[in-house]
């Protein structure tokens, strides 16, 4: 952008926190936090009629912006003499990375709590990043359990409580981000789609561009079962909402920052949410045709521009891919939503008449010509004239779903379908 030291000087500043604060930040965290690339997409530009740019955050050491706050806390902390007891943090994944990183980088000792279900690839890579410096404690099975138990540890023995995203100094190096965007272009950014979890990323967003790039439209992206900023924006006040679904694990908060969302309600374009199929999809599209990896908070902001298709046309639109810790473990259910959203993977209980040639009858006169069986599960019971089976049928087109259902009831065939029943169908899943 240019003039850009001279737009610093001119824009009237947030009451929270100031471009200089965040330049200071900036200065701190140059030896840990690389420089990541605003990187054109030609494919999903041509897709939506739109100038598309991604901001590489999957290319930091730990593989998501996280390492900017973290670091900048943790090291303004170091130069105030206030990690002598060391520093305590609760993650179930990026944040915990980030901050491994920075204790083994600034020789201070950290203690990480994560749940007890927390996978062993994370658990292993916080491991290596922290070195000799961190020690991870298994704590309950949700994040709240560690969170609260790594308050009690910060009480009791002095270290510093590292907050993942609601503390100035966290947003103000998660907004390091941002003057690196407005550095990396000298066209005007029409829209920035940004992931929310907490909000800190989102915060620091809101601080520099609320300053020095005003009439660019901020829409914050949240999972469709975890829109804790929207339910607040609604509310006025900031909502706990009472259950999320936690698949979206790096932006499944229930309750948004206090700090966050007093910087965010009064300066974002809009706030939207998306579906947790749709981001499986996006995932599957990223690593497919463009070779990215991306966890299911990364593709969040990628996945949302479906939903402005119209309004971005010909405009120039920034996208924050903010991670790709993405366990590999997770591919098939990742594929299995996807599926599923794009409404050509259909589960039943099919009624199998307990005679010689009905399986048969089923595959040839019911399934159309390009559907396939991809999950069956059958016991023959010979009391009964029927038995039910449990079918998973992919389908080749979304459109081929009613004619399925129609042949399925007219032979008979036909008893429940499970999509429908969600408790069922996580079963299967």
């Amino acid at each position: 952008m240019k003039n850009f030291n001279e737009r610093i000087m001119m824009k009237e500043q947030t009451p929270y926190l100031t471009i200089d604060s965040i330049n200071t930040a900036r200065e701190k965290i140059s030896t840990a936090a690389k420089l990541t690339p605003l990187q054109e997409s030609f494919r999903l530009s041509k897709v939506f009629d739109a100038n598309i740019s991604l901001k590489r955050e999957d290319l930091q050491p730990v593989r998501s912006y996280k390492l900017r706050g973290a670091y900048h806390k943790i090291k303004s902390l170091f130069e105030q003499g206030k990690t002598n007891g060391g520093v305590v943090c609760a993650s179930a994944g990026n944040h915990a990375q980030g901050v491994a990183f920075a204790c083994n980088e600034l020789k201070i000792n950290g203690v990480i709590f994560m749940p007890i279900t927390t996978p062993k690839q994370k658990l292993e890579q916080v491991e290596m990043f922290g070195g000799d410096f961190v020690k991870i404690k298994l704590v309950g099975d949700t994040f709240d359990a560690s969170k609260n138990a790594a308050i009690d540890y910060s009480e009791k023995n002095g270290a510093a409580f590292i907050h993942p995203f609601d503390d100035p100094q966290i947003i103000e190096g998660q907004a390091t981000l941002a003057m690196e965007i407005l550095e990396q272009t000298n066209e005007k950014i029409d829209y920035i789609f940004v992931p929310i979890g907490g909000g800190g990323l989102l915060a620091g967003i809101v601080t520099v561009f609320s300053v020095l790039s005003p009439d660019t439209k901020i829409i914050g992206v949240e999972p469709k079962g975890a829109a804790s900023m929207r339910a607040s924006i609604d509310a006025g006040y900031n909502v706990e909402l009472p259950k999320i679904d936690k698949f979206v694990d790096g932006a499944a908060v229930q309750k948004v920052g206090d700090l966050t969302f007093e910087i965010c309600k009064d300066y974002i374009s809009d706030c939207i949410s998306v579906d947790e199929g749709k981001i499986c999809e996006t995932i599957l599209e990223m690593y497919n045709k463009d070779a990215i990896v991306l966890e299911p908070a990364g593709a969040l902001s990628i996945s949302a521009l479906e939903q402005y298709q119209e309004m971005i046309k010909g405009k120039n639109v920034v996208c924050i891919v903010s991670g790709s810790n993405n366990d590999i473990t997770r591919m098939e259910e990742i594929k299995e939503r996807a599926l599923l959203y794009k409404g050509v993977k259909h589960y039943f209980l099919v009624k199998f008449p307990q005679r010689p040639g009905s399986l048969k009858e089923f595959v040839l006169d019911v399934l159309g010509e390009n559907d396939d069986i991809a999950f069956f599960e059958y016991t023959k019971k010979n009391s009964r004239e029927t038995a039910l089976a449990t079918v998973g049928i992919e389908l080749a087109d979304a459109s081929d779903f009613e004619g399925l259902i129609q042949r399925m009831k007219e032979r008979g065939y036909f008893d429940t379908y499970l999509n429908d029943s969600p408790n069922i169908l996580n079963i299967l899943v």
